[in-house]
């Protein structure tokens, strides 16, 4: 079953225009992940350079059996960007009785194809897809929720794309979401020497920049844009201020380009602000999810302290 949050080209093209209207142009990161670029992330996560994933792996192959106590029997697992749900097949395999599992992502095909899969490796399991921004409100399907504790699950350090008003507001909604008695497993990316952060980010094999260029390769396709690919270059870089790795387009010339019949001009060396990863102190952030109703349960680190995951419960 697919529930659908309506995403649409209309919605594609105002932010794109408003984000390029902007002194520094920007684009919303959510429309990277096409099916695409979702699959091409999904090949990011596998590069030696790109530590967040194998490592978060390894923290919740370690702790997942007390993520599953803690959730009991019976319980309903909310998955915000849910992406190829390779880590979540830990929770599925662990969680006792698993009364539903509720993927929601941007991409609908990606989703669906994902959860296709899913349902042929766990024909008895309960899947209930919704397609849409986390970013949103989500109506999780009231036929989802069981009798047991529903535990929404945000691995990957995604939370690290988000402001600090994005971030409470999405503990609101996800207080929200989620209603009381709830959990909430989340990843979180530690700060930690830069030398380690930027080569994530700007791989070898230029996986990375390839993942950032398609979102013009999306433009072109669904917005008539004009775009050439070769006269843009993705870079990584650190912001110290705000503790964040950002990506960006460099536009490599004076040129203009049309999206939707407007005009864009871009100065040699000007760029587009794609994506954020921001890098914490966990006493930050779990400052602001208590201050949106959630407390913190349990959290758990690997041996180098690179990486974070911790389970909130509602206040």
């Amino acid at each position: 079953m697919l529930d659908t949050v309506k995403v649409t080209n209309a919605e594609f093209a105002a932010d794109v225009l408003e984000g390029l209207g902007l002194p520094q142009k920007t684009l919303p990161c959510r429309w990277l992940y096409d099916e695409r670029g979702s699959q091409l992330f999904e090949e990011i996560t596998d590069l030696p350079e790109y530590y967040p994933t194998r490592t978060e792996t390894k923290i919740l192959e370690g702790c997942r059996r007390e993520v599953a106590a803690a959730a009991g029997s019976g319980a309903t697992l909310v998955e915000y960007g849910s992406g190829a749900s390779v880590k979540t097949r830990l929770l599925l395999d662990t969680f006792d009785a698993l009364h539903c599992y509720v993927p929601i992502d941007v991409s609908a095909s990606f989703l669906e194809e994902t959860a296709d899969q899913l349902r042929r490796d766990y024909p008895s399991l309960s899947i209930k897809s919704i397609v849409g921004d986390f970013l949103s409100p989500i109506s999780v399907p009231s036929n989802a929720r069981g009798a047991g504790r529903t535990v929404g699950f945000f691995p990957g350090s995604t939370i690290g794309n988000l402001s600090n008003a994005e971030i409470s507001d999405f503990f609101q909604r996800a207080r929200q979401d989620l209603g009381d008695g709830a959990s909430f497993v989340l990843g979180a990316d530690l700060k930690k020497d830069v030398a380690r952060l930027i080569p994530a980010y700007d791989d070898a094999a230029g996986v990375t920049a390839a993942f950032n260029l398609n979102i013009l390769k999306r433009i072109n396709r669904e917005l008539e844009g004009s775009f050439t690919l070769d006269q843009f270059a993705h870079e990584a870089r650190w912001n110290e201020d705000a503790s964040r790795v950002e990506m960006h387009l460099v536009s490599q010339m004076d040129q203009t380009v049309t999206v939707a019949d407007t005009k864009i001009g871009f100065a040699e060396g000007e760029t587009i602000h794609t994506e954020n990863s921001r890098k914490f102190a966990i006493d930050e952030l779990v400052q602001l999810a208590e201050a949106q109703g959630w407390t913190l349960s349990q959290s758990w680190m690997d041996d180098e302290k690179l990486f974070s995951v911790v389970m909130l419960d509602a206040a």
